[in-house]
């Protein structure tokens, strides 16, 4: 193997000879894929034996991983002066056996988001995360930007999104991570980002809507909306109406929109059962923080199962997705009383 007698062993074992066209990578957190040429796909099996393996220890004295234009891994030999893409740690491979899910789900409560992309390769992936400057969107933004992916910051102030693109540099200089100004209470915000966005000439593989507001005082966005139902529904609605040539072109593509388990809590039909539209967006009278929230929530769902249905057939997937039970962040800031529920609550929460 080629990888193995770049470091000076020779391999005598059959089952782990490549067949011919394919050669060994690795990711950038140390595990080992492989690409067939000839095909011109990659896999993580071991195209004879079925194995999947990772990287042990750390590099050789005088070597350092880099990153290309293009996303792919390579190694510098500072001693030798020279530059491969061969890992010199390929000839120290362990086996890696996952231990197969129980009854249980796969993840739980424990589960960070680092450890849900644990050895996915992202490179070349592009994804938009609205509200990404704090809380869920940050962490998910920074979890996506060191797998490889470029992402967009998408937030209504460029100030606290350039901050958090820095602290995501901090991390790793070479992530590819941008902030973008989008404020969702305003439709014309909306169209311009969207615009900004083409003229980029990028494709979009994942569109995340996550920016929401929660236990708001009444008031009207500029588009004359209460700006519960257009923050957390409507301005992600139009962006994905502005986005969905952009998905379609890029496909396999995926929007996942960031609901809420409360949205069980609430009803958007009036008494014969029918859309009753003054709920979505209601008068100062009508209005109940904890309510609008909980429809919002349930606009979601709807809006995300109506688009998978209709962009599927085009390689576009849509999910929604409950973060969490009371999940500790910046949500409930703008009431004291939500604020010390949501304290009170935390020593049984997940953490950002």
């Amino acid at each position: 193997m080629a990888a193995l007698k770049y470091a000076g062993l020779e391999d005598t074992d059959s089952e782990e000879e490549l067949p011919p066209g394919w050669e060994e990578r690795t990711t950038k957190d140390g595990w080992v894929y492989y690409a067939n040429h000839l095909e011109e796909k990659t896999q993580w099996e071991h195209p004879k034996s079925g194995k999947r393996k990772r990287v042990a220890g750390d590099l050789p004295y005088g070597w350092e991983q880099e990153t290309d234009e293009n996303g792919q891994v390579y190694f510098v030999d500072h001693i030798n002066k020279r530059t491969t893409y061969l890992d010199p740690r390929l000839a120290f491979t362990v086996e890696d056996n996952p231990v197969k899910p129980t009854i249980r789900q796969k993840y739980d409560g424990n589960s960070t988001a680092m450890e849900i992309l644990q050895g996915r390769d992202l490179s070349g992936k592009v994804a938009i995360i609205t509200g990404a400057n704090s809380g869920i969107g940050f962490e998910t933004a920074k979890s996506l930007a060191l797998h490889g992916a470029c992402v967009i910051l998408a937030c209504r102030s460029l100030a606290r999104g350039s901050d958090a693109v820095q602290r995501i540099l901090g991390e790793w200089h070479k992530a590819k991570v941008e902030a973008m100004t989008l404020d969702l209470a305003s439709l014309q915000s909306v169209q311009h980002f969207a615009e900004a966005f083409k003229s980029k000439n990028l494709p979009l593989h994942i569109l995340i809507c996550n920016a929401a507001v929660f236990g708001v005082p009444w008031c009207l966005t500029e588009d004359g909306l209460e700006s519960t139902f257009q923050v957390n529904h409507l301005g992600h609605f139009y962006l994905v109406q502005l986005l969905e040539d952009v998905l379609c072109q890029s496909s396999p593509a995926r929007v996942v929109v960031v609901s809420s388990e409360s949205h069980r809590f609430t009803e958007i039909k009036d008494s014969s059962g029918k859309l009753d539209f003054s709920l979505l967006s209601p008068s100062k009278k009508e209005y109940w923080a904890m309510l609008a929230y909980n429809r919002s929530k349930l606009c979601n769902i709807l809006f995300s199962n109506e688009l998978n249905r209709r962009l599927s057939p085009h390689g576009v997937t849509s999910n929604s997705v409950h973060p969490g039970n009371m999940i500790y962040s910046s949500l409930h800031r703008h009431w004291w009383v939500y604020t010390l529920l949501f304290t009170l609550a935390r020593p049984f929460t997940k953490s950002m």
